[in-house]
């Protein structure tokens, strides 16, 4: 049978399976079986196990499943999971609500914050939106924010894992498309931010222009002045600095007491440690002489809660960015991190535990599941030549190189309202980041010759396609974010009224998705 027809049956096919209940995973399993008896004939099922085109899938999904840095997945979903179940999050909410509580919108622009340093710290993003759910909602609601302006925050913020690393959906694309991981994590640095800044510029906005959207709490005599702020403000920076340029010290002490500085490791000189020493002495006067012990106190009382988080995001990211581990034992040091804070906290538990054990098995499996079917039905279309079908296909419309692009971006987001991001990048990007290598340079972007490595088009490409991710998150029918918000909202928030919601966020993620399109410099900053 030809390939045509074999696609056309395989796109019918999946419908109809997903339409009718069956799990991804196993849908694309089933699918990729039927392609290989139509392309090749029943007889493939009972040749010599080793040979022909189940040798060459079975190849592939065992590269993938035994790749070293699948490790990190379900290191980060326990560490997300841990997060959940524990009051560290809460204590992080708290902290940063006294310092917004008296500016309009500032619940909103706190639970964005939150949002961005627990996207920081694990990834994942159902986590993120029930844990926002139970703890931002019902405040929001309290204080009498606009119900769709609630939703949306809640919902638009805690999917910002797919954007912001250590980003699962980051991984998983650089391990299907050998992608450098480490890259991509750079890449998405700025277009993450870039997106959580967008939707705290339109809270702002938004607040400023009908106030009765957020309402002011009254005054508590427990609110901070602004002079309070700024000195505890200033006694927490001074508190963070002194520690992070002791810690630099210390480490070069250490390393050069064990003889470990070698070219893959280097220390401070000694004009390093004079000048960082001296710094360090001077915050700690500042501390002592001029806020004193008893403010200094007030102020970590206020703020300790934004210390820890922060913490995790410094060891996770901080080992990653700073060359010092890879993905995965950055995993698990953020992991050991989160442990060891649980049980200072005298939060650790048998129960807490099991529980995040269980989550992390059912997550990871359902993700493992929908890789081998995926990758499966993948390898077998990419067999039976349905990738060069579909190029010759695109191409041959004679579309301009943002033509191209702009049809792949329409079919992600068709696929997201629809699809579980895992299958969409083991099925599709096979097929579509072929044809994206092969567009020219000097075409991409409104300034063509700042793409100037192929090997980088692979990075940008990947972050267009978390973008259209976030949107998906958000999309009916099947929004996953919809559904993780409705298992914690109050029974009078509808389905309807969730999706409503999500309206104004969905364009400001088109808006940086066509930013990104446009201007792929925006990923190359910290090439």
């Amino acid at each position: 049978m030809d390939i045509g027809t074999i696609s056309l049956i395989l796109l019918a096919g999946m419908i109809f399976l997903l339409a009718i209940g069956m799990p991804l995973g196993f849908a694309s399993g089933f699918l990729a079986v039927v392609v290989l008896v139509l392309r090749f004939g029943p007889d493939i099922l009972f040749r010599e196990f080793g040979e022909g085109p189940l040798n060459i899938l079975s190849q592939r999904m065992y590269g993938l499943t035994t790749d070293y840095v699948l490790i990190s997945v379900p290191l980060f979903i326990f560490m997300a999971t841990l997060l959940e179940r524990s009051g560290i999050a809460r204590d992080m909410y708290s902290s940063m609500s006294v310092w917004l509580s008296r500016t309009r919108g500032g619940i909103a622009i706190v639970t964005s914050l939150m949002a961005v340093v627990m996207a920081a710290m694990s990834g994942i993003i159902g986590g993120e939106v029930v844990l926002l759910g139970l703890i931002a909602l019902p405040q929001m609601l309290r204080l009498g924010y606009d119900q769709n302006l609630a939703i949306g925050t809640i919902c638009a913020s805690g999917s910002l894992g797919t954007m912001i690393p250590p980003s699962i959906v980051l991984i998983m694309y650089g391990l299907i498309t050998e992608t450098s991981i480490n890259a991509l994590f750079k890449g998405a640095f700025i277009p993450g931010f870039i997106l959580a800044s967008f939707y705290i510029i339109y809270i702002i906005i938004r607040t400023k222009i009908n106030p009765s959207l957020a309402p002011l709490p009254e005054p508590s005599e427990d609110d901070l002045t602004g002079n309070q702020k700024l000195i505890y403000g200033t006694s927490l920076l001074a508190m963070i600095g002194a520690t992070i340029l002791s810690v630099t010290i210390l480490r070069t002490f250490y390393l050069s007491y064990f003889g470990m500085i070698d070219e893959s490791r280097t220390g401070l000189s000694m004009t390093q440690i004079y000048v960082r020493g001296a710094i360090v002495l001077a915050l700690l006067g500042y501390l002592l002489f001029y806020i004193r012990p008893s403010r200094a106190k007030e102020a970590w009382n206020v703020g300790k809660g934004l210390v820890v988080p922060m913490g995790i995001v410094g060891v996770v990211l901080g080992s990653i960015y700073g060359g010092i581990t890879g993905i995965t034992e950055a995993a698990g040091m953020g992991t050991v991190a989160v442990l060891v804070v649980i049980i200072a906290r005298g939060e650790f538990n048998l129960r807490l535990v099991k529980e995040a054990l269980m989550r992390t098995f059912k997550s990871t499996g359902t993700i493992l599941w929908v890789t081998f079917g995926a990758t499966a039905l993948a390898g077998a279309y990419t067999i039976a030549g349905g990738p060069t079908y579909v190029a010759n296909m695109i191409l041959g419309y004679d579309l301009p190189t943002l033509g191209v692009l702009m049809v792949m971006m329409l079919i992600f987001l068709f696929l997201g309202a629809f699809m579980d991001w895992v299958g969409i990048v083991l099925l599709v990007m096979p097929v579509f980041l072929p044809i994206v290598l092969k567009l020219p340079l000097d075409e991409i972007g409104v300034f063509g010759p700042f793409v100037d490595a192929p090997s980088f088009v692979g990075v940008w490409f990947g972050i267009l396609f978390c973008v259209n991710m976030q949107v998906s998150f958000l999309s009916p029918p099947f929004g996953p974010a919809a559904f993780y918000l409705k298992s914690v909202a109050p029974p009078h928030i509808s389905l309807p009224d969730i999706f409503r919601g999500f309206l104004p966020f969905i364009a400001i993620q088109l808006l940086v998705l066509m930013l990104i399109l446009f201007f792929p410099e925006l990923t190359m900053i910290f090439r």
